[in-house]
């Protein structure tokens, strides 16, 4: 009954990186469908404890039976929650500046991003004269990858650097531009297209893209469509609805945060 005295230090440590991983998990999941689904696993898992407890050994028989299968299942359900999880592990640098507890969430430090203005205010003046755009705003996966067809650059972002990229008769109005902290460091990007996404035919390549990398990272993006001058948001696959442009930078800034 007092083995809790013998708490030794790689306890805490154990119990600490359970708890980060938990809670970045939570993050990614959060505000999806998925979400549901996992407290429905846990709620199953915390009965099948209990049943365990009453010694109630057909129920407890039968939901361990299905638990069992859990691991599967979870590698389902969650294939693309795993998938971004583990292209953060695998972008992750362990630096003082960019460490894997600032992933996390843990050491994070508050930003404004004020350059999200003049990106929505941008798009704003692109869906009036219906031109088409998509913009890349990185967090914290890395995007290199993208990179490696585009063309590279390191410019600070303002409103007449945007308007002249996506200017219809502009060299580097065809594809993507990825933003990071402030700045644009590639143009022309060819994002690729997972082949399962599936759209109503009103949604042209630029959204279909922007599902994409979305999906298979936690970037944002930010598309305005050439044939509506709609614009929409994206995070992890999904349309992210707005009602007013200052919602929309509100959501963007805390994203990034």
């Amino acid at each position: 009954m007092l083995d809790f005295i013998n708490f030794r230090i790689i306890d805490f440590i154990d119990i600490f990186l359970v708890a980060a991983l938990l809670y970045y998990f939570y993050k990614l999941i959060r505000g999806t469908v998925a979400i549901n689904i996992f407290l429905g696993i846990a709620m199953l898992y915390l009965i099948w404890l209990l049943t365990k407890a009453l010694e109630m050994d057909l129920l407890s028989e039968l939901l361990g039976k299905f638990l069992g299968l859990g691991v599967l299942a979870l590698i389902i359900v969650f294939q693309q929650e795993i998938r971004r999880f583990l292209l953060m592990i695998g972008s992750t640098k362990f630096s003082p500046t960019d460490s894997f507890m600032q992933k996390l969430g843990f050491k994070q430090e508050t930003q404004v991003h004020p350059y999200v203005e003049d990106i929505v205010d941008v798009a704003i003046d692109f869906g009036k004269t219906k031109t088409g755009a998509l913009i890349v705003l990185k967090r914290n996966t890395n995007l290199d990858f993208l990179k490696t067809t585009a063309d590279l650059m390191d410019i600070r972002l303002n409103k007449p650097i945007l308007k002249s990229i996506f200017f219809k008769n502009s060299p580097l109005h065809d594809g993507a531009i990825i933003v990071e902290n402030g700045k644009i460091t590639a143009t022309r990007v060819v994002i690729p297209i997972s082949g399962e996404i599936q759209l109503p035919s009103s949604y042209g390549l630029r959204h279909r893209a922007a599902v994409s990398i979305t999906q298979n990272t936690d970037a944002l993006a930010l598309v305005v469509s050439e044939e509506t001058g709609k614009i929409s948001y994206l995070k992890n696959g999904k349309f992210i609805p707005f009602k007013t442009f200052d919602e929309l930078i509100h959501m963007i800034k805390y994203d990034l945060s």
